[in-house]
């Protein structure tokens, strides 16, 4: 007689490893660690004799956080790594490696990829270009800073695949495979055991093609069939890579299409504006972030509006709903429920860089009694808005996922910001922010838990190290900020002048400016610190 499923799962935990214990403890030690206050506790190049001379946009840690990678507007990517030998500072990061890559436009994105020295760069130069950085990781001269390594050295492959600028590489489970999203609407997957020949068109098909310019891509280590891909829309596209020998579209319930290597299952959208049935004012998605904790839940930063969480496994309006970015009043309770609670935070200050003000426009509008003519001309602007929808594929068939929480405070308008979770069981969500700040909030409740100056002008990119209460940081500064849990009163938290400054990102680019400058002199005035006077 078999033993009933609770007791095999039973045995099988008996069965692990003793360190699986040690990785929770530690696990929840760092997730505890990250809910303080954190804290600025070193800046890489900020001494100005080496670094980057450009906006740093890329960053990525490597062999489990040993190496930190840092790439940008000066085409080269810097090996970051922990100097044993200085005592008197906290992570003692300095860079010993520079790996000038030959791009010809700003470096978007660098990844190591894993098992393997290659390292993977794409720019605005449309090219992607893998070096091999062995000799690089040897460490430089021991007592120098910055070994500069050139192409002769390095290089492997140039891949001219895509025909616009690269945004984002996604590594896989292998020291060969990867990912790339480019502006000119594909996403491609790359081997480098199957060399072609980019110049004789002989380009493997791309996985997919939209007719929109694309800028983010994600994907999750749990399920890596899965990959979310977005740009100059208003959705997010989650598309399953898994097309041998089954129709993956019944399986999802989508209409049957031959004209993919891959299968569009579902999209993620935000619905209506409260309280007006219009769109928003200008539809795009600047950063993705699937988890790998969980595997179904995926993070999409808004221009112009704020961070949304959604998940692969809630259940979508129907097709009349989707199509008209409207809710359905016999869609199930439990959809109703979670619009309702998004919609509900769309009053608060911060809920997007623009559509506060024209909200107030819009009602006076209705109270002077022009209210019916204005709910008229919205339903033909729906005719029109669908009509627009169709003729640029956004995949209108889809079933579309609603947002579960809604992240504020946040001015996303100037650059392209990328979002990510915070905490090894994603605990907290983090995103940059136009103002030289970057925000963190608590997942579950949406609630806002911490405000931290991370650059001089704009914070785009936040990578959390895989194994320490760490976390690095980067924008239009030419340097990277560390922040760890802070050993006392946090010096570069800002946290008290949260509804200031969620305020002053509410409002159009020209108050938004204004107001800056304003609040950096009020802060002088009180006699705040220099820091926040960068701005």
């Amino acid at each position: 007689m078999s033993s009933p499923p609770y007791k095999s799962l039973f045995s099988l935990r008996e069965a692990l490893p003793s360190t699986s214990r040690t990785e929770y403890i530690r696990h929840l030690n760092i997730s505890r660690l990250l809910c303080d206050p954190l804290d600025r506790i070193n800046v890489l190049g900020e001494d100005g004799s080496y670094g980057h001379t450009g906006c740093v946009n890329a960053l990525s840690w490597a062999h489990n956080g040993e190496l930190l990678l840092s790439g940008g507007d000066d085409t080269t990517v810097r090996l970051w790594r922990i100097d044993s030998s200085i005592t008197k500072q906290e992570y003692p990061f300095v860079c010993r490696s520079v790996i000038n890559t030959g791009h010809t436009g700003n470096i978007f994105n660098a990844q190591l990829l894993p098992y393997s020295t290659h390292l993977v760069t794409v720019a605005g130069d449309k090219q992607i270009r893998v070096s091999d950085i062995n000799v690089a990781l040897g460490g430089g001269v021991p007592d120098g800073i910055e070994t500069q390594y050139n192409m002769r050295q390095c290089s492997t492959k140039v891949l001219r695949c895509h025909s616009d600028r690269v945004k984002r590489i996604v590594t896989e489970d292998s020291p060969a495979l990867f990912l790339t999203v480019s502006e000119d609407g594909t996403v491609r997957q790359h081997d480098l055991r199957t060399p072609h020949n980019c110049r004789q068109n002989a380009c493997p098909m791309p996985l997919l093609k939209l007719n929109i310019d694309l800028s983010t891509l994600s994907l999750s280590t749990l399920t890596p069939y899965q990959f979310v891909v977005s740009g100059e829309s208003p959705y997010g596209y989650l598309f399953d890579r898994r097309n041998i020998g089954r129709r993956i579209e019944e399986e999802w319930g989508v209409p049957s299409s031959t004209e993919e290597m891959t299968t569009c299952v579902r999209r993620f959208g935000r619905g209506l504006k409260p309280e007006k049935k219009k769109r928003f004012s200008r539809d795009y998605i600047t950063g993705s972030r699937m988890s790998n904790y969980n595997g179904h839940e995926v993070l999409l930063s808004y221009g112009g509006d704020a961070v949304y969480l959604f998940s692969t496994l809630d259940d979508p309006l129907d097709q009349a709903a989707s199509s008209t970015f409207d809710s359905n009043p016999s869609a199930p309770g439990a959809e109703q429920r979670r619009l309702s609670q998004v919609r509900e935070t769309e009053t608060e200050p911060g809920w997007g860089a623009h559509e506060a003000e024209t909200a107030g426009e819009e009602e006076g509008e209705e109270d002077s009694g022009e209210q019916s003519d204005s709910e008229g001309s919205s339903e033909d602007e729906f005719d029109k808005e669908e009509a627009a929808e169709m003729q640029l594929n956004y995949h209108p068939g889809v079933p579309t996922i609603m947002p579960r929480k809604r992240y504020i405070g946040v001015r996303n308008v100037d650059t392209i910001k990328d979002v990510n979770f915070l905490g090894p069981n994603d605990e907290s969500v983090v995103s940059g922010s136009d103002d030289g700040n970057f925000f963190v909030w608590d997942k579950s409740s949406a609630g806002l838990s911490g405000i931290y100056e991370g650059d001089s002008s704009v914070v785009n990119v936040i990578e959390a190290h895989p194994s320490l209460p760490l976390v690095a940081v980067s924008g239009i500064d030419t340097t990277v900020k560390l922040f760890a849990p802070s050993k006392g009163p946090s010096r570069f938290s800002r946290l008290g002048n949260a509804e200031q400054i969620m305020r002053a990102n509410a409002r159009p680019a020209q108050q938004h400016s204004d107001l800056r400058v304003l609040f950096a002199e009020a802060m002088l005035r009180s006699g705040s610190t220099a820091e926040c006077i960068h701005q």
